[in-house]
């Protein structure tokens, strides 16, 4: 073997190429396949050759370098990585009759006749952080974070020290894939890791879920590097040339391509045999050597997974079949009453802690008032707890109701405990509210915290801790105020007086400010708080307005009662009366609109985004659907509607353009003539609707 200080630079890229190849199926051999053929010895041996022809050579240092393995110097902070194609979250089932249900549904949703059955690919739903690794010409170029779906955070050096990960494809490599899977921890890898936590002075991990997430999340690659970390691929993003066929194929490619698959994945066909799969892993849960929390069923043949596309932010071709929640039992010590940002009076259960699926659990929420009265809790019982989804703790049931010496029946307070207004339920709600407004000290805050938060205005610096602490200091009481803050001095300097704030915490935080003067429309209007106006309903507005001037108009057209404006939203496919209820009384309050006016003078708020859509005669059109359509399910048929430019309304009225028609239609159809609206047979929708 040529000595390394002998090699010229031909032969040093050449030998590169031999050693990252030779150390890459050496991981693969140790820590996939579990049968290395090379001993420590000689695997050190290969990977000191290879850092010394890099030290001489650094020109030279590959994409897919086992350097890269080790670890890289600590950056000040994670890039933002936008997500060509979203990163979307599943829709939830607990029981048998969901799974059915969600079967019928896609059925129903395709036609399906009753003689032909679906292929499912069911996949074990690992309880890590999701990831997306893109590819380019079969070498890693960066890896991100699920983030909010749309936007995460660049990883890039922590992936690449990941053994599971490959940094260059094997075998034949498309232009552009995105990978996507889960980044995970083993549970003896875990505890190992705790253990380590402990020895250090530091605190352990609640799970192997927050210690894998912990470990990417490292600004520093070196610390990630030192921790176990493993990766499942199961999908992907962006693709060049397109992912077709069926999905278990694909799955074979990621094998093939040098990743890591589930092997307890396998294809079922009915209801009954998802369930009972799901079942099966379940008794296998605590022998795996990972954490899971349920199996994932999706559609195989991806041009039915097209066909069915997305509804909200979620497929509807896949769906999360969750394990039952773990139980354990405890006393209730006493009942709080939390106030949240909208005013809501949430009362919680403050409990004797107790562990539950491994974490310990000293808190559940009670949700309402019905739900104490219902289940009768009181100070004092002994209540069966569960982890919903393995998440959040909730109470099943009191197991000693009858126990002598009960406490007396709990009463909910009618007035709030943080500015002692009103709580008052309105018909038709579960829920209290406060009446305070902005003058609660709880609704300022949990507002502005919304406001900062990721899904919003993602300003980094803030969180449940500092925006109360700056309210208290008399910095923040409006969401304008946030903005007025990062160029006034005097407020700076007073910033500076308050526990926790140095010079560079608050140059850190004044930069991420002023990062966030320019936001898209649907981050402002989920920003504001306004109930009912979550990630999906803030977009349905954005999209629907266009443009902040428009939302604006429109907003206060309706709270002054314009029936247009109200017949215009109520088109507005998914937005129903609720959030329409909801978006009326915000902008009928002087305060509200001079809040959101205030706020909207310190920024630039851009255009929503629009969807790409495929030119035809019903670009830009309103289009309503009525009756039983023949070859397609009303779900199908609205999306294309929108694929093909179109609006997709609920009701007929004036500014309709076309009604499809189906077998059995109503009331629509005596309207549309009515008011001389334009009717389509299903055919002429589908010929109008014909391009790809």
């Amino acid at each position: 073997m040529t000595d390394v200080d002998a090699l010229d630079e031909a032969a040093a890229r050449a030998e590169l190429a031999r050693l990252a190849e030779a150390i890459a199926q050496a991981d693969r051999e140790y820590y996939q396949q579990d049968r290395p053929s090379l001993t420590d010895a000689q695997y050190d041996e290969l990977r000191r050759r290879n850092q010394a022809i890099e030290a001489r050579f650094p020109a030279l240092v590959r994409p897919d370098s086992p350097s890269h393995r080790v670890g890289a110097a600590p950056v000040a902070a994670f890039g933002k990585v936008v997500h060509r194609v979203p990163m979307l979250s599943l829709d939830n089932a607990m029981a048998p009759e969901e799974i059915h249900e969600f079967v019928a549904r896609v059925r129903r949703f395709l036609k399906r006749p009753d003689d032909v059955q679906d292929d499912y690919v069911c996949e074990p739903k690992i309880d890590g952080l999701s990831c997306s690794l893109r590819y380019e010409d079969g070498y890693l170029v960066r890896a991100a974070t699920r983030g909010d779906g749309t936007t995460g955070e660049d990883v890039t050096a922590n992936v690449r020290t990941i053994k599971d990960v490959p940094t260059r494809l094997h075998g034949e490599a498309p232009p552009v894939i995105e990978v996507r899977g889960e980044v995970y921890m083993e549970r003896p890898a875990f505890a190992r890791l705790n253990e380590e936590q402990e020895e250090a002075g530091q605190l352990p991990f609640a799970n192997p879920r927050n210690a894998a997430a912990g470990s990417l999340r490292q600004l520093d690659s070196k610390i990630t590097a030192r921790r176990p970390l493993r990766f499942f691929a199961y999908g992907w993003g962006e693709a060049d040339p397109p992912v077709t066929g069926r999905y278990s194929a694909f799955l074979e490619r990621l094998r093939g391509w040098g990743f890591v698959v589930n092997p307890l994945t396998r294809i079922c066909r009915t209801a009954d045999e998802l369930v009972a799969h799901q079942a099966e892993i379940g008794r296998q849960r605590q022998g795996l050597a990972y954490e899971i929390d349920g199996v994932v069923d999706k559609i195989d043949d991806i041009a039915l997974q097209e066909r069915l596309g997305f509804v909200g932010r979620a497929p509807r071709w896949a769906i999360a079949h969750k394990f039952k929640a773990e139980q354990a039992q405890t006393t209730v010590r006493e009942i709080t009453i939390q106030v949240g940002r909208t005013g809501a009076l949430t009362p919680v259960a403050e409990l004797e802690p107790v562990n539950v699926g491994g974490v310990t659990v000293a808190r559940a929420t009670l949700h309402n008032e019905d739900f104490i009265q219902a289940k009768d809790i009181r100070v004092g019982d002994r209540v069966l707890i569960q982890r919903a989804g393995d998440v959040i703790p909730q109470i099943v049931e009191v197991v000693d109701p009858d126990r002598p010496g009960r406490g007396p029946a709990y009463v909910f307070p009618d007035t709030c405990p943080i500015c002692a207004s009103h709580a008052v339920r309105l018909e038709g709600e579960a829920v209290r509210r406060c009446t305070g407004g902005l003058i609660c000290a709880a609704q300022v805050a949990g507002r502005l915290q919304l406001l900062v938060g990721r899904d919003a205005f993602d300003i980094e610096g803030l969180g449940k801790k500092q925006v109360p602490q700056l309210i208290e200091a008399g910095l923040l009481r409006a969401p304008a105020d946030l903005f007025v803050l990062a160029r006034d001095p005097e407020r700076l300097a007073k910033l500076g007086t308050l526990e926790g704030w140095g010079k560079r915490k608050i140059e850190n935080l004044v930069r991420s400010i002023e990062a966030r003067r320019t936001i898209p429309l649907d981050r402002f209007i989920l920003g504001l708080g306004i109930r009912f106006t979550g990630e999906v309903n803030a977009r349905l507005l954005a999209r629907a307005y266009g443009s902040y001037p428009a939302w604006r108009e429109g907003m206060l057209k309706l709270a002054a009662g314009d029936p247009d404006e109200l017949a215009h939203l109520d088109n507005v496919d998914r937005v129903g009366s609720a959030l329409i209820g909801a978006l009326t009384a915000f902008f009928a309050e002087p305060h509200n609109v001079a809040a959101v006016d205030a706020l909207a003078a310190e920024l630039t708020i851009t255009d929503a985004a629009r969807p790409r859509v495929i030119q035809s005669p019903l670009s830009g059109k309103v289009v309503i659907f009525t009756g039983t359509l023949e070859t397609l399910g009303r779900a199908e048929a609205k999306a294309r509607a929108e694929r093909f430019g179109a609006k997709v309304g609920a009701s007929v009225s004036k500014n309709t353009d076309y009604l499809v028609v189906g077998a059995d239609a109503g009331s629509k159809a005596a309207k549309a003539q009515a008011l001389g609206v334009q009717t389509l047979s299903e055919q002429q929708f589908l010929e109008m609707t014909s391009g790809t």
